[in-house]
């Protein structure tokens, strides 16, 4: 029996996935309903998002939604919207080719001359700050630019604040990249052309509803797991001689409300605190190492807003020092949410700004969007989130070990983002079906 403790996504595609190799498992899940951080509900007759506004159309996720039958559900954004940062006064579109960003306005002529040094600095050094790695390699004004409010969007995190080693190293090794940034893309031919995005008719939570059906009464919502109590059976066998050899193997009792679960390996997907709370008597250094790990908290605010604005939607620049706002997502140009755009406000750099009522993040959310786009709009729904900050605190999975049978399969300890969690689920899962159950 496989133990799977949490029904985020992580959890409900391991559960998929071990389904589909025929393996004895349960998913546990504490809250009402599976689905974690994603969640979908209609607001003045408008799908709203709280956590993922959507995902990329991956492989991966195009072959769940055919085995799940939501093809028809699902809606993928018009190919060739833009994406843009605002920077001194102005949305700016993002260049995604060499043609284009030697037209864009993003940077100076300056700043674009000093990308041509790009292929002469060193490569990273997994010891240094992501900022400044990125500020030696680009220069500093696309770095604060481009480089900064996107990849720090994808953790509203501060780059200054991640270590190469810890967040970024293992991207620069799936393209391949060495030394130079520059030089591997333009042997591509320079285009970056990510995944189309993905949502479906009434919301991310299409996906993980339909994931909880499929798993059945494999699937236990209200159902908090209190504790893990480590278990060992002894085993006797006897030789051609007749002396007898005794042999020890552990197994794990997962303990809820109303009663008990055997397991022969459990699978911990949930949250890095919540995580660290089940593993406090079993395994206190790594539990000790997880309540180390910093979470950015953001304001999430979904906006009413008549404009004829294209796109993605925007990031907020890193000169713009004084801005709660980190981007805005355009539900309405992608998936025809009408007059939907959802801001986000805090993270890393403005912390604080969570701690405001919600009618005063609803007016600061507007007042930005204002600023940035100049247009008017009115507050639909005020949430708060907390994303990892995959940051410096991430040190502290160094050496981070448990005991076995217990495994991890959580966003704070893999790559983050859906295409992301489906990949680890399948590697935990393709590992515990076999049987290699060794902890992690």
């Amino acid at each position: 029996m496989i133990a799977v403790v949490g029904g985020g996504i992580t959890g409900l595609v391991l559960g998929w996935e071990l389904q589909r190799r025929g393996a004895d498992f349960v998913v546990l899940e504490a809250a009402p309903r599976a689905g974690g951080v994603i969640r979908s509900a209609r607001v003045d007759g408008r799908v709203l998002e709280w956590g993922p506004q959507r995902t990329r159309l991956t492989t991966g996720l195009r072959e769940l939604v055919e085995a799940l039958e939501l093809e028809g559900e699902a809606l993928v954004a018009p190919s060739g919207l833009p994406l843009f940062v605002y920077r001194k006064g102005k949305l700016r579109r993002v260049p995604f080719s060499p043609g284009a960003f030697l037209r864009s306005d993003i940077v100076g002529p300056l700043a674009k001359l000093r990308l041509l040094l790009e292929p002469l600095t060193a490569g990273a050094d997994p010891d240094e700050r992501v900022a400044r790695f990125f500020t030696r390699k680009v220069g500093r004004d696309i770095y604060e630019a481009l480089v900064a409010p996107l990849y720090g969007g994808l953790y509203a995190s501060d780059p200054a604040d991640m270590v190469v080693g810890l967040s970024l190293g293992h991207v620069l090794r799936e393209f391949g990249i060495r030394r130079s940034l520059l030089v591997p893309l333009l042997r591509r031919g320079g285009r970056i052309s990510p995944p189309a995005p993905l949502s479906f008719k009434e919301g991310m939570q299409t996906l993980t509803d339909a994931l909880g059906r499929a798993l059945g009464d494999r699937l236990r919502v209200a159902t908090p797991v209190r504790g893990l109590t480590r278990s060992v059976s002894v085993s006797r066998t006897s030789g051609a001689s007749g002396a007898s050899t005794a042999s020890a193997s552990g197994s794990w009792s997962v303990e809820l409300d109303d009663g008990t679960v055997a397991a022969d390996a459990v699978v911990l997907t949930a949250p890095a605190p919540a995580t660290a709370a089940l593993l406090d008597p079993v395994a206190p250094d790594a539990a000790a190492s997880l309540r180390r790990l910093r979470y950015n908290p953001l304001g999430v605010v979904h906006l009413d807003a008549e404009t004829p604005l294209e796109g993605l939607g925007f990031q907020v620049a890193f000169t713009e020092k004084e801005m709660a706002l980190r981007g805005v997502t355009y539900n309405h140009a992608m998936f025809g949410r009408h007059n939907v755009y959802t801001a986000y406000l805090g993270g890393a750099r403005h912390p604080e700004v969570v701690q405001l009522d919600d009618d005063a993040l609803a007016h600061l959310a507007m007042d930005e969007f204002r600023l940035c786009t100049g247009y008017d709009a009115r507050p639909l729904a005020v949430e708060r989130e907390e994303m990892p900050a995959w940051d410096a605190s991430w040190s502290a999975l160094e050496g981070f070990r448990l005991p076995d049978g217990l495994h991890v399969a959580a966003n704070w300890m893999g790559r983050p983002g859906i295409p992301g969690r489906l990949a680890e689920a399948r590697r935990t899962a393709e590992r515990l079906a076999g049987r290699g159950v060794e902890g992690r």
